[in-house]
């Protein structure tokens, strides 16, 4: 069973070891807030950059999103990849840094077919939330 660090980021059965997220050819990740008015859990499937060397998942949605309302009443959530789910932090991205622009390239060179332009602006205009995984 994992121990220290390692046992609070992994969720996961007992006497499971830790494997590291590693998205591969995954198209979508699984993120599960808590929810603001009933502290159910609430996950959405949705697109997504991943950053191997900072352990920080990116997602592009709407401002409005449950998602959105949930986080920010509390930004402690769980993200799957695959078949790994980590506990992570969730934060946006503060806009037109270094890090907004990586990240938003990332999701839109993943999920636009070559040559085209269709996510161009939705993915200039929808908010950037980075999940750390602890």
């Amino acid at each position: 069973m994992p121990t220290g660090a390692a046992a609070r980021r992994w969720i996961g059965p007992p006497g499971d070891t830790v494997a590291p997220i590693e998205p591969g050819d995954s198209h979508f990740c699984y993120v599960t807030t808590t929810g603001r008015r009933t502290g159910t859990p609430h996950t959405i499937e949705i697109w997504f950059a991943w950053s191997p060397t900072t352990r920080t998942t990116y997602i592009l949605t709407y401002r409005t999103s449950d998602t959105v309302r949930n986080l920010r009443r509390n930004p402690e959530v769980t993200v799957r990849i695959g078949g790994e789910t980590c506990r992570a932090t969730a934060r946006l991205v503060k806009p037109a840094g270094e890090e907004d622009a990586t990240a938003r390239r990332r999701i839109i060179d993943k999920y636009q077919a070559a040559g085209a332009s269709d996510l161009e602006s939705w993915g200039a205009g929808a908010l950037l939330v980075a999940f750390d995984l602890a």
